[in-house]
């Protein structure tokens, strides 16, 4: 087990030296003009109106990985249109799952499924590929599956998905850069992770659905878009207990049927458009949204002074003052999100009080506190740990975007402040938010995306 910890560590360290150039991550001519995307924005604008949510993007990717472990259709709603769904539909099709799409609704059908392998061209541009490995042994017995590339925001460790397999059974092998698992029927297991994970507590739990007897995962994530994933697999014939919390029992079934379902709303999109409104002022409602699991963004944002109303699927943020700065610590579910801490801490950045923020989940996840401070904003960072000083006002500049959240505190920033500000690298937006420009300009924001 060492050798193999070792072997998949040194694969990584590898894959990640790779470093990634903006438009060779896919053919070329396709998607470099989309990679070379600005966004222009004339801050000081309150915003007023009304902004739909769209569904989750951590929910619907798991969930596109599930039509691996079926021969019958499923019938998904609320797919949002973004980047990684379409990557991921790519590599779905290529192993020979049909998927058909239409707007937010996607068909797929896995009775045609003829390969089991994952290549590392397809995993290298988003790491949530690894979700196939799971499904693929469960269902067909083996799987090859290119180990991910490096990431920007930290190192997500696979060894947990591994363990996991290999306690259910599985034979794993690392060579060349790939996971090559096989097992000629996964046995239910008691799993305790190291880590809380929320990919590799999907991974798995979409393995034990299909394993021989009773797997039990401890110390699992229990994010919302897990509680999503579960409640399809469910709909799909599978038999899992305790989902919600951090003890899945998984009772695995021969077999696994159609089904249909909607992907829950995506409440980091529900969080980022919250702060925009929280930086710049304004009235806006959010539609299409869920309350119930965004409590802790939610209790933040109405200790800057917002006022928060909830209603049965929408949310109102109504802000007349300047914000006040606002201790948090990112955590795992229901804690305060790491992949809702750059937003905020824009938010902070135009606060009437100093602030700091303590970072605990990914150890590189500070990347943008360089660009705010490009816009006029005064951040120290010390280890894990960024000390926010609030100021009276912003300067737009140019800045770019490092990664997908980062991205989203920019154009908060870019909001917030005075004259234009131009930024670079979009494309790490669209992995994430769908059309946000357009959902911006449509309650007031002076916001255009230029080739």
């Amino acid at each position: 087990m060492t050798a193999l910890l070792l072997a998949i560590c040194v694969a990584m360290q590898k894959r990640g030296a790779e470093k990634e150039t903006p438009g060779k991550n896919v053919k070329a001519g396709k998607t470099c003009k989309k990679d070379m995307d600005k966004l222009i924005i004339s801050g000081g604008k309150r915003l007023t109106g009304e902004i739909p949510i769209s569904g989750a993007k951590n929910a619907a990717l798991p969930i596109l990985c599930a039509g691996l472990l079926t021969g019958d259709s499923i019938e998904l709603q609320n797919v949002p249109r973004l980047h990684d769904v379409t990557t991921m539909l790519r590599l779905l099709r290529q192993m020979g799952l049909q998927a058909e799409q239409s707007g937010e609704q996607v068909i797929l059908n896995g009775n045609a499924i003829n390969k089991c392998d994952a290549p590392y061209d397809m995993v290298k541009t988003m790491r949530a590929s690894i979700l196939v490995l799971g499904p693929l042994v469960a269902r067909f017995g083996e799987a090859r599956v290119s180990l991910p590339g490096g990431c920007a925001i930290g190192s997500r460790p696979v060894e947990q998905h591994i363990k996991g397999l290999e306690a259910m059974g599985a034979e794993i092998t690392i060579e060349a850069g790939y996971i090559h698992a096989k097992a000629k029927r996964l046995k239910g297991t008691r799993i305790v992770t190291d880590m809380i994970t929320v990919t590799g507590t999907e991974n798995l739990l979409m393995a034990a659905v299909l394993a021989d007897g009773q797997t039990v995962l401890e110390n699992a994530a229990r994010e919302p878009e897990v509680t999503d994933l579960a409640n399809l697999l469910v709909k799909m014939g599978a038999k899992i207990d305790g989902i919600g919390t951090d003890r899945l029992v998984v009772q695995g079934v021969d077999k696994l049927h159609g089904a249909s379902h909607a992907v829950i709303p995506d409440r980091i999109e529900t969080g980022t458009f919250l702060c925009a409104v929280a930086a710049t002022g304004g009235d806006v409602t959010l539609t299409k949204a869920r309350c119930d699991i965004l409590d802790a963004v939610v209790d933040k944002l109405c200790e800057t002074g917002a006022v928060v109303t909830k209603g049965a699927d929408t949310i109102r943020i109504q802000m007349s003052a300047r914000p006040k700065g606002v201790n948090f610590r990112t955590t795992e579910y229901p804690g305060f999100p790491t992949d809702m801490q750059a937003q905020f801490m824009a938010v902070n950045c135009v606060a009437g009080e100093s602030s700091h923020i303590t970072e605990t989940i990914f150890e590189n996840r500070f990347m943008h506190v360089q660009e705010l401070n490009r816009l006029g904003a005064l951040i120290k960072t010390e280890g894990n740990t960024a000390f926010v000083k609030g100021v009276d006002k912003l300067v737009g500049a140019p800045v770019m975007a490092t990664d997908l959240r980062a991205s989203a505190s920019l154009v908060i920033a870019g909001l917030a402040a005075q004259g234009e500000t131009i930024v670079d690298r979009v494309y790490h937006l669209d992995r994430g938010y769908d059309r946000m420009e357009m959902k911006l300009a449509a309650v007031g924001a002076d916001i255009r995306r230029v080739k």
